[in-house]
């Protein structure tokens, strides 16, 4: 054996860059050759010089030891084919690469054929029955025309296993992407993650932009942009795509053939929804998608079809769930019209003081997503209780007596029934459930003093807490059939000497942050 390392510039590539096929830029086919015989390295490039398969050159890299073949299989993993030595720095270097790429790798894609110049020394039989390897062969057998035949097979069993590998790790992609659309609540959320998992799927960073039509059928081609990434990030902040785009072009004619168009550079995945919408996802992949990118792009399309309509009646339910709380709260505010725009200003500052405490860290297992999500609308259903209240009561523009003061309290508990009872019927947090502890809970007292339970500290539901001192802020700030309105300085000194005894501590320093910064502002 000849242990002489060659000069470097023995290795050298078949085919030192990547063919051209249709203007379609093609990576070629990476071969290694390890062997500690620097003449066996030549013969076998001279042999395999001018190959192609598919369109696609060969790269040829050599190792001159097991522990060489080793690093480049582990550093290199694209790797095809391996020509390997059975007997170079000792008699079994080649079989123990062989374990160690296929156990310690875990690499079950890569091709080995094994070469050996003294077939006595691992019997062939033997060998094929104990190590995975596609092929073994003398050297002294391995003619041009054998040589060749053994790439070929060899190079096409690799690109099937690939393929299947491939389809595998995509649709385990699409089935976890898909869960996380099923997750998004908005629009904008839904086109960021669409365009995360067609990277994820082509594993690359992907440039596209994302676009739907609404009405399908109804001869509108407006496309509004939900979202874009790479290159085109920009795009984002655009309503609608310009015409003079060159995605336009492309996503008219998928509308018009109402099919994916595959035309790289330029892809463009055509998505109809149930629910009238056609999205279009147009992205610039760096290289030709193969058959198998393709029937993967196809199955995630219908996912993500589906997901939108989920989306859809997701959002058209919340919205159905909000009118609703709308209608309620109106119904209480339609008799009271000195209130004026008081529920929306109280939405407003619980929604802004909500969101506030959480970025302080207070209260981080109760303020969930969820929480804030729904905490402000459910706030204007805090006097809901006063559809019950008398006229003579509700109006009266003097201080309430003790029998008027009781009457005007039973608000509180009337409402949080009428709102407990409707909340039973949907599962989980909601405006209602949320809202029927605010409608309880507003006028208790965080040192126990409030009505109507004498609740105490965090035995008051946190929404509750936050209304408190909302509403209590706002009727100060205005005018009502028994006071005129107070100062802004008047008013933050109230809530401020009220802080720990009418109201929670942390809510009221979170309110002061959103009130001052708001009014910073103005």
């Amino acid at each position: 054996m000849n242990n002489e390392h060659p000069e470097a510039a023995d290795d050298w590539l078949i085919d030192d860059s990547a063919e051209v096929s249709g203007g379609k830029l093609q990576a070629p086919w990476r071969l290694l050759i390890v062997d500690d015989e620097p003449d066996v390295h030549r013969v076998t490039q001279l042999a395999l010089r001018g190959i192609e398969y598919k369109g696609r050159g060969l790269e040829l890299l050599s190792a001159y030891s097991g522990e060489e073949g080793f690093a480049l299989l582990r550093d290199q993993p694209d790797i095809a084919l391996t020509l390997l030595d059975v007997v170079m720095e000792t008699d079994d270097a080649g079989l123990r690469l062989v374990r160690r790429v296929r156990e310690e790798l875990d690499n079950q894609l890569v091709r080995i054929v094994l070469r050996t110049g003294q077939p006595g020394q691992a019997p062939e039989q033997e060998v094929i029955v104990a190590y995975d390897i596609n092929d073994y062969k003398a050297k002294t057998e391995l003619t041009l025309q054998k040589l060749y035949t053994t790439v070929i097979s060899s190079l096409r069993a690799y690109e099937s296993l690939l393929a299947i590998e491939r389809s595998r790790q995509g649709l385990s992609k699409i089935l976890e992407g898909s869960a996380n659309l099923y997750q998004m609540h908005s629009l904008r959320e839904f086109a960021s993650g669409v365009l995360a998992q067609i990277g994820a799927i082509l594993d690359v960073g992907t440039h596209g932009i994302l676009c739907v039509r609404r009405g399908a059928g109804s001869g509108s081609v407006a496309l509004q942009v939900l979202g874009a990434t790479g290159s085109f990030a920009e795009m984002a902040q655009h309503d609608e795509l310009d015409e003079e785009h060159p995605a336009y072009p492309l996503m008219l004619q998928a509308i018009e053939t109402r099919q994916s168009l595959y035309a790289y550079p330029n892809e463009v995945l055509y998505i109809p929804t149930q629910t009238h919408h056609e999205f279009l996802l147009y992205f610039t992949p760096p290289w030709p998608l193969t058959e198998v990118d393709k029937d993967l792009l196809e199955v995630f399309c219908s996912r993500i079809a589906s997901a939108f309509d989920n989306l859809h009646h997701h959002l058209q339910m919340t919205r159905a769930q909000e009118a609703t709380v709308v209608a309620l709260a109106d119904l209480a505010e339609y008799r009271d019209c000195d209130t004026g725009d008081h529920v929306l200003r109280v939405e407003r500052w619980t929604a802004r003081t909500a969101k506030r405490m959480a970025e302080r860290g207070d209260y981080p297992e109760q303020l969930t997503r969820r929480f804030l999500e729904l905490v402000g609308m459910a706030s204007i259903l805090h006097d809901v209780g006063k559809v019950a209240t008398p006229d003579l009561v509700l109006f009266k523009p003097g201080v309430h007596d003790d029998s008027q003061r009781e009457v005007m309290r039973r608000h509180a508990s009337i409402g949080a029934a009428i709102l407990q009872r409707s909340a039973r019927m949907v599962e989980g947090q909601s405006y209602l459930s949320i809202g029927a502890e605010i409608a309880a809970g507003h006028h208790e007292h965080y040192d126990g003093n409030g009505y109507p339970g004498g609740l105490k500290g965090e035995e008051i539901p946190l929404a509750a807490r936050i209304v408190a001192v909302v509403d209590v802020f706002d009727a100060l700030m205005h005018r009502r059939p028994y006071k005129e309105p107070w100062s802004l300085a008047d008013s933050l000194d109230y809530i401020r000497t009220r802080s720990g005894k009418q109201f929670d501590p942390k809510v009221v320093a979170a309110f002061l942050e959103v009130v001052g910064a708001d009014y910073a502002e103005d």
